[in-house]
């Protein structure tokens, strides 16, 4: 019979009234548990002998309502309640980094419901490389016999407890069964947490709500020589205060003292492979963006992980194929539809879904456009051009045969009314759509394959040059547009279902 795990301290269920008193259990919570799983592995490296099995458990938070949600003070947002009467409850991790968030889903809960929450110890073990600190790396310091054995002494990740059936819409509870609260579990969560850090070789605490992907590094560029021309102002008024690059590096505005931990950061020897770069504001209300390379796949591995963070908006900005005569190179496609040809997501998204495009997004980018080109009217439409974008995962697909095909992409194209075909943005715009975190897409004309307008080396460079720090300040431009329009207006309803869970 197997001996009893060596449990960290258990808190029963408390009710609480008041949103702060709550988290602050949350945090009591988990902070006993890392500390417990910390120390009993310090032990396990150094040698000794631990004996036996040793947990500690996620903090949960449970409502409990036989009501519909008091939602008609004209809030107008579309969370903060759950969807009916019943019992409602989701694990919580990592309290440092989401206490903000957590705290304004508690209070919406209280506010909505007009009940106690109650906060606990679940049942869910936190997985040890979960409770490590930062710099903490095991595998160097265990040796074959004692790695194996680490799964006898300590619980390690389960892919069971991390799916994404909540998000997906295909989670069913159990009879008696309480229903979720959030899109993600705890594992979840931490899982992505240190995928992102492994991906794109910075913290999670260093990303921001407001997010730009690209597919170019050229775009990085202009982003980096930004970043530093930001720090070297010492004018406060766009509110940015440091610039963080790749292995954790701090930048921070000329006129502000360094703080504890910059000096750790280093640049690392070769750059991870999607790697972030963040423009911070205290409020975390500043800019990140990502350049994901190329490809569906890497759309959506990054989009799975950064949705965790709940960003208040995500926004495509890279080069894609015109599929029109009357474009030119150089030209801009603000997407309001999508033809889905990337594959990664068919199984969590049916192609039956539609994609819908979100008003205040699309209004911000075509606002953008229009000041800072300084164009309007007719002119504006000859560089801007809004239709639906196609995305293929066959980066090819202009050498697939165009005759004797019962179905060839020019037709499939062409059939669709797309103006312009890349490999990323339906799929980020996808992966927000199910995520629930707003999204919207701004390409550059680079090359027209149709029509016999290929990328050569000389055209390509002068294109980069006369358009990068143009689109990417129309980008930058819209992400603060929105920002000082207030996430109220970013949350649509047409990205909750009818039967949502309660948190943003």
């Amino acid at each position: 019979m197997p001996a009893t795990p060596l449990t960290a301290p258990f808190f029963a269920p408390a009710r609480f009234d008041d949103a702060t008193a709550a988290l602050a259990r949350v945090r009591e919570i988990h902070s006993a548990g890392v500390a417990h799983l910390r120390d009993a592995l310090q032990r396990y490296v150094s040698g000794e002998d631990i004996g036996r099995h040793v947990r500690a458990c996620y903090p949960l938070v449970r409502i409990r309502t036989e009501t519909v949600a008091r939602v008609g003070s004209g809030s107008g947002l579309s969370y903060g309640f759950v969807a009916g009467p019943g019992v409602f409850e989701t694990t919580l991790t990592r309290p440092d980094l989401f206490a903000d968030y957590y705290l304004e889903q508690f209070q919406l809960l209280l506010h909505n419901h007009q009940v106690a929450l109650e906060v606990s110890t679940s049942t869910q073990p936190i997985p040890v490389h979960f409770a490590l600190a930062e710099n903490d790396h095991l595998e160097g310091q265990l040796g074959p016999e004692r790695r194996l054995l680490l799964r006898d002494r300590f619980d390690l990740p389960d892919l069971g407890a991390m799916d994404d059936g909540i998000a997906n819409g295909t989670f069913e509870p159990g009879p008696g069964q309480p229903q979720p609260l959030a899109l993600f579990t705890a594992p979840r969560v931490d899982y992505s947490l240190h995928r992102l850090r492994h991906y794109t070789g910075t913290l999670p605490e260093h990303f921001q709500n407001f997010i730009l992907f690209t597919n170019y590094q050229f775009y990085i560029d202009e982003f980096i020589k930004l970043g530093h021309e930001l720090m070297a102002d010492t004018n406060t008024g766009h509110g940015y205060e440091a610039f963080i690059e790749p292995g954790n590096v701090i930048t921070r505005r000329a006129n502000l003292a360094p703080q504890d931990g910059d000096a750790l950061g280093s640049a690392p020897p070769h750059l991870p492979q999607m790697p972030a770069y963040h423009l911070v504001r205290a409020d975390r209300g500043g800019i990140t963006m990502v350049n994901i390379g190329v490809g569906p796949a890497n759309a959506k591995t990054i989009t799975d992980h950064i949705a965790v963070l709940r960003p208040h908006v995500w926004i495509m900005l890279g080069h894609c194929a015109g599929l029109r005569n009357t474009q030119q190179l150089g030209d801009y496609v603000l997407a309001h539809g999508y033809v889905r040809e990337d594959h990664v997501l068919d199984e969590e998204l049916p192609l039956w879904v539609p994609i819908p495009a979100l008003a205040e997004v699309q209004i911000a980018l075509e606002t953008a456009v229009q000041e800072t080109t300084q164009l309007s009217g007719h002119a504006l439409k000859r560089v801007l051009r809004t239709g639906t974008v196609a995305s293929t995962d066959n980066r090819n697909w202009e050498l697939l045969p165009t005759h004797g095909m019962a179905s060839n992409p020019e037709r499939r194209f062409s059939q669709s009314r797309a103006i312009a075909l890349d490999m990323e943005s339906a799929t980020i715009a996808a992966n927000g759509f199910r995520f629930r975190v707003p999204y919207g897409t701004l390409l550059c004309i680079s090359d027209k394959p149709l029509h016999g307008e290929i990328k050569l080396p000389g055209m390509a460079n002068q294109f980069y040059r006369e358009r990068v720090d143009q689109h990417l300040r129309i980008g930058i431009h819209a992400l603060e547009s929105l920002r000082e329009q207030g996430i109220d207006r970013l949350h649509s309803r047409k990205l909750r279902s009818f039967a949502e869970v309660a948190f943003q």
